[in-house]
């Protein structure tokens, strides 16, 4: 899956779980429902600043709209907390650089 797309499904994955519609979360994020919908449909990609608001109106870390969670090893689960703190490190500096890209 696109980076584009994951980042799409998880918006409307974390945005249904919380129970918004797209204009609760865009009254949220100081935006308009359209805007939002325009997101969802990929024919709009959200700046950094929206992101930010975005992920702290679902109460989500910003890199969660970027992970595939069906990619993650169940040996993950072993990982030590450090080892969870440099893999988040590490994926955050993917996302950042990808974003930038764009």
């Amino acid at each position: 899956m696109e980076l584009r797309e994951l980042f799409i499904a998880n918006l409307k994955k974390y945005r249904k779980e919380n129970g918004f519609s797209q204009m609760a979360l865009a009254e949220k994020c100081e935006t308009s429902a359209s805007y939002i919908g325009e997101i969802e449909i990929g024919k709009k990609f959200p700046s950094i600043e929206m992101i930010q608001k975005i992920s702290q109106a679902m109460n989500i870390k910003p890199y969660k709209l970027f992970f595939d969670e069906t990619e993650v090893p169940d040996s993950v689960q072993r990982f030590t907390q450090q080892d969870k703190h440099e893999l988040l490190t590490r994926l955050q500096s993917a996302v950042e650089q990808i974003i930038t890209e764009y």
